[in-house]
């Protein structure tokens, strides 16, 4: 009997131990999937679901009325926020002591952290100048929001280190004084990961897997590729230059260029807000390839399922001097540069991923200026729609929570980010507390509608719960039925988007559970931007469809959906 009592416990022990290594597979799976359902339904039934769930809401429409529109093009250095939403990452506080604008993957900490520690161990080697104990400051900011600062003249640093030269020659383009002082303080490039797979069926298909052939196979629909921002990524600037320069190395603005960028970007699903939502993207399959810098690769062990495929010019992190330094600046900042070329700084770089794939040259890009690569920018705004123009609807929250200082907020930042849209996008308002508005219809963002745009957002006021859900739902319905309508109209391919701006404390109506397949089903992105917000709502609302989620209580946020509007708008 002992022994049969025995046997049987056994038995209940390992089917326990099962239960929990199931229970740990399934926990895992939740976790990876973040926002994700696990089966998605097709559109047919999500639109289904969309007309039942809508006859449950009280919809009320609002007769939008005209007001006046800036049209000065914006203020840079107004939009821009105090530099201290780029907080230091390594304070100097010698007798003589230099600020550095730095490109984040080597100053924003831990894997990307080697410029601060060569910082911090030259600060506290007390090096001296005539007497005098010298020091470094290095601030970590994106290399596109740096020259917003330098160019505008709000805040500017004496050193800047990119990710790489094109932002020196497009600064040097508007007219500021700046001096490359070193062009490698550590190698790095960029590349295109691409999966195994799809590498294969490349290199079968073109006999090479290149910048080049990629290009070719996203031209073709072979693949699906995705790219960040060119006006504040490195990487993405890097890859428009060098795409353009591949259509037409005489002159990357030329007709044949354009021409040939608007059949590439007719084949790119978005182009990324961040790095992190152009990763979530690959990571749901969505994408076959993305870009990335080396660095980024080499300490991301995840990706080792991608083959690294580099392109354009190096990311070599060069060093500039900008105005005018004084000689004792000028001598710390050689002083500095020494020290960082050191070989135990460069042996400590290849340590943070630095210094590999050395036999990689910069593409030659036969002396294209920096003016022609800021109207390179312009160019990607107004194109990088061409044939797919968006359709967005912004969702406003006005319940009381949002009372004061919160929908002030709101409504002067969408506003005054809104010139960024394009005018061949179409554009519409809701609203929502305890019920949902119609503020403002669909239609096409020229002058007129951005009249009327402006209007219906400065009459938005506060009052009541907030039916977050409900709301999203009323856009959504908006969105399938403009987007039927303008399609069938012009033969055109329209992307709908969602915009929340919300507390993201919904309180009424339906949850995110109960629309979650609805969306889902419908592949509409949901970009959330968040006051005085319950983020991780907002953010989970986002992830359902690999849109990004901002925070919007810094006065930064201009700024940002300045960002968010060249990248999606």
């Amino acid at each position: 009997m002992a022994q049969k009592s025995k046997g049987k416990e056994g038995l209940i022990l390992a089917a326990i131990a099962v239960c929990l290594v199931a229970l740990i597979a399934v926990g895992v799976k939740i976790v990876s999937n973040f926002g994700k359902s696990d089966s998605q339904i097709s559109r047919e039934s999500a639109m289904s679901q969309l007309t039942k769930e809508l006859k449950k809401i009280d919809v009320e429409t609002i007769p939008p009325r005209k007001a006046t529109v800036e049209i000065s093009g914006g203020n840079l250095a107004e939009e821009l926020p105090d530099i201290e939403q780029y907080p230091l990452s390594v304070h100097g506080y010698g007798d003589i002591n230099i600020e550095i604008f730095s490109s984040t993957e080597k100053s924003s900490g831990g894997t990307d952290g080697w410029l601060n520690e060569v910082a911090e161990n030259f600060n506290d080697s007390h090096y001296e100048i005539n007497g005098r104990w010298v020091t470094v400051s290095v601030r970590p900011i994106a290399s596109g929001a740096a020259i917003d600062y330098i160019i505008s003249g709000k805040y500017v640093p004496q050193v800047y280190t990119p990710s790489n030269t094109l932002w020196g020659d497009m600064i040097a383009a508007e007219n500021v004084t700046i001096e490359m002082v070193e062009d490698r303080l550590a190698g790095n490039t960029t590349g295109i990961l691409i999966d195994k797979d799809t590498y294969k069926e490349i290199e079968a298909a073109y006999g090479a897997v290149n910048s080049s052939t990629i290009i070719e196979a996203t031209i073709k629909s072979e693949i699906s590729m995705g790219y960040t921002n060119p006006y504040a990524s490195s990487t993405g600037l890097n890859f428009l230059i060098n795409a353009l320069h591949e259509f037409d190395a005489a002159d990357i603005l030329s007709d044949k260029a354009v021409e040939q960028f608007q059949k590439f970007q007719a084949n790119v699903p978005f182009v990324a807000y961040t790095t992190l939502q152009m990763r979530d993207a690959a990571d749901s399959g969505v994408l076959d390839a993305f870009i990335l810098e080396y660095q980024g690769y080499y300490n991301a062990t995840e990706l080792r399922d991608y083959e690294f495929v580099p392109f354009g010019v190096r990311h070599d992190s060069p060093v500039y001097a900008i105005g005018e330094l004084t000689a004792d600046e000028k001598d710390l900042l050689t002083m500095f540069v020494d020290y960082c070329l050191t070989d135990a700084n460069q042996k400590l770089a290849k340590e943070y991923g630095f210094n590999y794939l050395e036999e990689y040259q910069s593409v030659d890009l036969g002396g294209i200026s920096g003016a022609t690569m800021l109207s390179a920018q312009k160019l990607w705004k107004t194109e990088k729609d061409s044939g797919s123009p968006v359709m967005a609807v912004f969702v406003a929250d006005v319940s009381g929570s949002m009372g004061g200082v919160p929908l002030q907020e709101l409504q002067s930042s969408l506003i005054n980010a809104s010139q960024y849209i394009n005018d061949t996008n179409y554009v519409g308002l809701v609203s929502y507390s305890t019920d949902v508005a119609i503020n403002l219809p669909i239609d096409q963002f020229d002058l007129n509608h951005r009249s009327y745009f402006t209007g219906a957002v400065q009459d938005l006021s506060p009052g009541g719960n907030t039916a977050t859900y409900d709301a999203v739902l009323v856009a959504l319905d908006m969105l399938m039925e403009a987007q039927s309508k303008v399609e069938a109209e012009t033969g055109q391919k329209i992307k709908p988007l969602l915009f929340v701006l919300s507390d993201g404390e919904t309180n009424i109506g339906n949850s995110l559970g109960d629309i979650r397949d609805i969306v889902e089903g419908l592949e509409v992105p949901c970009y959330t931007i968040g006051y005085n917000a319950n983020l991780d709502a907002l953010a989970e609302l986002s992830a359902i469809n690999e849109a990004a989620s901002i925070n919007a209580d810094s006065d930064d946020v201009i700024y940002n959906l300045k960002s968010l509007f060249n990248a999606q708008m």
